[in-house]
C-alpha cells in the first residue's frame, strides 16, 4: 500500500487489509461486497462492448449511489452527507474539498453512524430469519 493510504489507515487507527471472494479470511460483508460489484461489471460487459476494466468507473460510481438497506442511504450520501452529483455535472459545478484532521473527524463520525445502521439491519435480519426457525430439542 502506499504511504497515503498507510499514512490514513494510522490516523483513522484502522488496518487496510485487501480481500478476495471465497478466501478464508474474507468476512461476510466484503464477499457480498465482492460479488455484486462481480455481477455489476459481468452485467455491463455483456451490455456493452469492450473490456470489463472500461466499466470499473461507472459501476464504481453505481454502486457508490445505491442505496443500502443496512445504512437506509447510499455510501456516498452516508460518508459526505450528501447524494453524489452525475460525472455530466462535475465540470460545471465544483465539488466542496474537506481535508485534513475535519475530514477525519467527519468521516470517523459517519462510520460510527454506519456501524450502527449496520447493527438495526442485521437485527432486523435475524428476527426475518427467527420466524421461519423451529427450536430443537435433542435427548441424551
Amino acid at each position: 500500500a502506499s504511504r497515503f493510504w498507510k499514512g490514513l489507515q494510522k490516523a483513522w487507527g484502522t488496518r487496510l487489509k485487501f480481500s478476495t471472494a471465497f478466501h478464508p479470511q474474507t468476512d461476510s460483508q466484503s464477499e457480498c461486497t465482492i460479488h455484486t460489484l462481480e455481477d455489476m461489471l459481468r452485467s455491463c460487459a455483456l451490455e456493452w462492448t469492450g473490456n470489463w476494466d472500461d466499466y470499473i468507473c461507472l459501476v464504481e460510481f453505481g454502486y457508490n449511489n445505491s442505496w443500502h438497506a443496512s445504512i437506509k442511504c447510499a455510501p456516498f450520501e452516508m460518508l459526505y452527507g450528501r447524494k453524489r452529483r452525475a460525472p455530466i455535472c462535475w465540470d460545471q459545478i465544483g465539488e466542496r474539498v474537506i481535508e485534513g484532521p475535519e475530514m477525519i473527524e467527519v468521516t470517523n463520525a459517519k462510520v460510527a453512524v454506519a456501524k450502527e445502521k449496520v447493527k438495526e439491519a442485521r437485527t432486523r435480519q435475524k428476527s426475518y430469519a427467527d420466524k421461519h426457525r423451529r427450536s430443537l430439542e435433542f435427548q441424551p
